[in-house]
């Protein structure tokens, strides 16, 4: 008897909260938002001024994000050092240590599936760096409170509310910085593993000496190829800054008109989309600064 009580009470406690989540989702799609949220291309400033070069005018309000982000992951590498050293005190291995070990493996057999065992554990250390950076920067996008809870302020000439926190990959300076880095690096690599022969990349004038009659215009055109090269390096640090900020910004501005259109249960939906689409992203920029590093490592 207690048993079918038990059951009973149960059933009848997950029938109300189904209920309840119909309503909700009923009731956000009856009542939408009031006002749309209003949509910033650009990262909000915040009104603190500080004198320091570059914020007397304020502090964009993704600097805050960027900073709790890399001291997440600079507190994880920290517990992961002292689970490692108390591994080799006691011989017992921590939960952690086990999760974060699974996920170090998994990323490194990737990078060292793309490149091979011997640039593998050269890379590893800036690809993984990206890849959890940008990762945990797109998906803390999706925190409660982001975008949200603000102060009010003027923005564009126009007072409005602007929010404390904003996913750092939304804003085009960290993206754009973040694909300056790459490119600086795939140029250190180039240099550190072909010395001065490197900069045949992109100055070579000259021709094969069986070239014969052709010589000047081969010369020509290895020199307007070099050329083109070096402008690629150029387009590619916009191309990779604008396609992972584009992806991320368009999420963002997705989830906030969903929620002014919508409520709970559809917005879920979304979100977990952006979660899926947030680590592809960071994947996609993984993959491709990898690949840039071992081209920059080849011989041409």
């Amino acid at each position: 008897m207690e048993q079918e009580k038990k059951k009973g009470s149960g059933c009848l406690v997950k029938l109300v909260i189904g209920i309840a989540a119909l309503a909700l989702v009923g009731y956000g799609l009856i009542m939408p938002g009031k006002e749309l949220p209003a949509i910033s291309l650009a990262a909000e400033l915040l009104p603190l001024h500080l004198p320091i070069p570059g914020f007397e005018h304020g502090i964009p309000n993704t600097l805050p994000t960027a900073i709790f982000t890399s001291l997440f992951l600079i507190i994880i590498a920290f517990s992961y050092s002292r689970a490692v050293k108390k591994e080799e005190k006691t011989g017992n291995q921590s939960g952690l240590l086990i999760a974060l070990d699974a996920v170090y493996e998994g990323v490194f057999s990737f990078v060292e599936t793309t490149v091979g065992n011997e640039n593998a554990g050269l890379f590893f250390p800036m690809i993984g760096s990206f890849f959890f950076f940008i990762l945990f920067s797109n998906w803390s996008g999706l925190l409660p409170g982001m975008g949200s809870i603000g102060v009010w302020g003027e923005h564009n000439g126009v007072e409005t509310l602007i929010p404390l926190f904003r996913s750092p990959t939304a804003d085009l300076s960290t993206t754009i910085g973040l694909a300056i880095i790459t490119q600086i690096t795939a140029q250190y690599y180039g240099f550190k593993f072909q010395g001065r022969k490197y900069l045949k990349k992109f100055f070579n004038f000259s021709a094969d000496p069986d070239s014969g009659a052709l010589a000047p215009i081969l010369s020509f055109s290895n020199g307007f190829a070099g050329i083109l090269e070096l402008m690629g390096e150029f387009i590619k640090v916009l191309s990779f800054g604008f396609r992972l900020f584009g992806n991320v910004f368009a999420g963002e501005v997705l989830l906030m008109v969903i929620s002014f259109l919508t409520a709970f249960l559809v917005v879920d939906v979304f979100m977990a989309l952006e979660l899926f689409v947030g680590a592809i992203q960071a994947l996609i920029f993984s993959i491709l600064s990898l690949i840039f590093y071992q081209m920059a490592t080849q011989h041409h």
